[in-house]
């Protein structure tokens, strides 16, 4: 019986943002090539801006990574466009199981 191994290859790395919203049968795969607070900033305001621009209120459902926060907002954008993007969002955290408000 021939025996096989196999040998892992990195043949490099890459950032995926999944946007979904079950209830629509929605979704979308954002790439990028690092996760960096900017890209998550731009993440944010093309779900803002492109894919629901007519809505009071998003509900954003995340991890707590060290990128998600307000402050990547504020480093990415002008305090005013920031300030705007924030408040556009109601998020949710999912933190070791367990449910929390406000930005990660």
């Amino acid at each position: 019986m021939a025996h096989y191994d196999y040998e892992y290859v990195r043949n490099g790395v890459a950032n995926l943002f999944m946007i979904f919203e079950p209830l629509a049968g929605r979704r979308k795969v954002d790439v990028t090539d690092r996760r960096t607070k900017k890209d998550y900033a731009e993440c944010l305001r093309r779900i803002s801006d492109e894919m629901y621009p007519d809505a009071e209120v998003i509900v954003l459902v995340q991890d707590n990574l060290n990128t998600h926060s307000p402050a990547s907002l504020y480093e990415a954008f002008e305090p005013a466009e920031a300030k705007r993007l924030a408040e556009r969002f109601e998020v949710h955290c999912i933190a070791r199981g367990s449910w929390g408000a406000g930005m990660c």
